[in-house]
């Protein structure tokens, strides 16, 4: 199952490359040294957890590199080639459930196909309020466990059948919040950690289900053209060795550190949904790509 999908990201790596490199051809795009740079970085600190889509959007609008309409479709597709970096790279350093990390992949493509039709008729900011007051609580029952006020596993390589479901289910909810502008990697992280799963076991899990989430998307968007090619190249070819230099760090870092890693991040992502959900109020009714540019 494992070689299966190993495989599959593979060739869908290699088809999302040759449409966007005939894409970059066909218009003489030229990556900027500034997207490079943007790349890495970023890339580096999503590998860690942390997500790259707020800190990418803040300096493509801080530094105005790119129209704010064109920011979502850009980041999307500029990005993927860090996250199939991530997701080959973890498989083959970390050992995962194959059944767990197969289904929770699928989950999240099926949820973001699902999610797709409900962002017209859904009040974005209302769903990003709602996750990052989950996320507050998450961080605080993990802050717990963490100082073992209450009790955990956070060693298992598996999970029981019961178990494995409800994080296939909690990956579909996930994968339906993507369309929202809500990253996987914060939710996935402290959903499965407090089920008992080794929090290292859990980066191959999150970065698979982005791969595949990406993949259904990016080619169409490239074919549709609305995004800047010069970042786009940039973003990725600055990202994949951000990725390297990270997944090893990540493969070393004491389980320990690890879990306050997770608390870091989860609050972080939560600053960013208070933000987002404050000025999306302000805006009004919006679609998710809108509140993707004004968070």
């Amino acid at each position: 199952m494992l070689v299966a999908l190993f495989t599959a990201l593979i060739l869908a790596a290699l088809a999302f490359s040759f449409v966007l490199i005939r894409a970059a051809i066909a218009k003489r795009a030229v990556p900027t040294a500034e997207s490079i740079v943007l790349g890495a970085v970023v890339s580096f600190f999503d590998t860690l957890g942390i997500g790259s889509f707020a800190p990418t959007t803040a300096w493509l609008k801080f530094r105005k590199l790119v129209p704010d309409r064109l920011i979502p479709p850009t980041m999307l597709v500029g990005l993927t080639w860090s996250v199939f970096a991530e997701s080959i790279i973890f498989l083959k350093l970390i050992t995962v459930d194959p059944v767990l990390l197969v289904g929770c992949a699928a989950a999240v493509l099926v949820g973001g196909l699902v999610g797709a039709p409900l962002v017209a008729q859904s009040r974005t900011w209302v769903v990003q309020l709602v996750v990052g007051i989950a996320l507050v609580i998450a961080a605080v029952a993990y802050t717990m466990v963490n100082r073992n006020w209450m009790p955990a596993g956070g060693a298992a390589l598996s999970l029981p059948l019961g178990l494995t479901l409800v994080a296939i289910v909690a990956n579909f909810i996930i994968g339906i919040l993507l369309n929202f502008g809500v990253g996987n990697y914060a939710p996935t992280l402290v959903i499965l950690s407090l089920m008992g799963l080794n929090p290292r076991t859990i980066f191959p899990i999150m970065a698979a289900g982005a791969a595949v989430m990406g993949a259904g998307a990016c080619i169409r968007h490239i074919q549709m053209g609305k995004m800047d090619l010069r970042v786009v190249l940039g973003l990725g070819l600055g990202g994949v060795p951000g990725v390297l230099a990270a997944a090893f760090i990540v493969w070393k870092i004491p389980i320990e550190l690890l879990r306050w890693l997770i608390v870091v991040v989860v609050l972080y992502t939560a600053a960013v949904m208070f933000r987002a959900a404050m000025l999306g109020r302000r805006a009004g009714p919006q679609t998710a790509e809108e509140a993707v540019v004004t968070s």
